[in-house]
């Protein structure tokens, strides 16, 4: 793997090994891939994992009457989890980087969204900006690091990628209408419209372990949409904010939700993009993808 920190090179390690010494077979491999994917997938969403584990524990067991707010000890939880993250080597600089800028991205969105009553959180606390807890950059940050980590961890290319400054304009666009819809007209199923005009013709291609896959970008975008959104379910259920349905009891966010998290997705590539730049398939692997079946990730 290109850039490897120690564990995605001991993840690699240990199914080389496994294979090495067990015998031979094609369901024995393709155990093997599936098993080096999952552990991938689930180290690529560590740092989110994380901090949604601190956000459930702290509803389930933080004090109410604890000196410190329950939003300020979510906020150091963070802070912890992401200096742990450098320490142990755990991520790299360069993808840190990227992962500040999506923090910073997302905490201007926040500060607009709680000002025009779309969400909520609880006004406690002393590590806010307004009535928005610095811990609700790190959600956006979490998104952030599983971006780069999927980047790098499948060793992504890609057929038919659009231009850089295309895609930056459309990103751009949905950007700016999460602000503006709230006064003018609502683009969001035009910039939807724009996106898959956009992706529609690129195929990502992804390495596992020894093998490559495939599959429209498209996909991925809405598989990781709707992911976000199962977390933004657990989310809201442990109050670290509430949509204004919620605030009289919990229930379901919308499904409705999923266009705005598919259209952040854009956001989030064009972000990494700029960092790790699109790379189309190399010849040797080319050969070899037409034989292998699609697999969604």
């Amino acid at each position: 793997m290109r850039n490897s920190t120690s564990v995605e090179q001991s993840i690699d390690n240990l199914a080389h090994r496994y294979l090495d010494h067990a015998p031979g077979g094609r369901v024995r491999a393709g155990l093997t891939e599936f098993v080096v994917f999952g552990l991938k997938q689930a180290w690529a969403c560590v740092f989110g994992a994380a901090l949604l584990a601190v956000i459930i524990a702290a509803r389930l067991w933080y004090p109410d009457n604890a000196a410190l707010a329950s939003n300020d000890f979510l906020t150091l939880a963070a802070i912890v989890i992401q200096v742990l993250m450098i320490s142990f080597k755990l991520e790299t600089l360069r993808e840190l980087r990227v992962i500040l800028l999506f923090h910073v991205v997302g905490t201007v969105m926040e500060l607009f969204k709680t000002d025009v009553g779309s969400w909520a959180y609880e006004a406690e606390g002393f590590l806010r900006i307004g009535a928005v807890p610095l811990f609700s950059g790190f959600m956006y940050a979490a998104v952030g690091s599983y971006m780069v980590r999927v980047f790098r961890l499948f060793d992504l290319r890609f057929d038919r990628y659009p231009r850089r400054w295309v895609t930056a304009v459309v990103a751009a666009g949905i950007y700016v209408n999460f602000f503006s819809h709230h006064y003018i007209f609502d683009a969001r199923w035009v910039l939807f419209a724009a996106v898959v005009l956009v992706y529609g013709r690129c195929v990502m291609h992804f390495r596992v372990f020894r093998r490559r896959f495939k599959m429209p970008i498209l996909v991925s975008f809405l598989l990781v949409a709707l992911f976000i959104w199962f977390a933004e379910n657990i989310g809201t259920w442990s109050r670290a904010w509430l949509y204004p349905n919620q605030l009289n009891g919990w229930q379901a966010v919308s499904i409705d939700k999923l266009l705005a998290w598919f259209l952040l997705m854009i956001i989030s590539v064009v972000l990494v993009a700029w960092v790790y730049k699109p790379e189309p398939l190399e010849a040797d692997d080319a050969a070899e993808v037409p034989r292998l079946r699609r697999v969604a990730p």
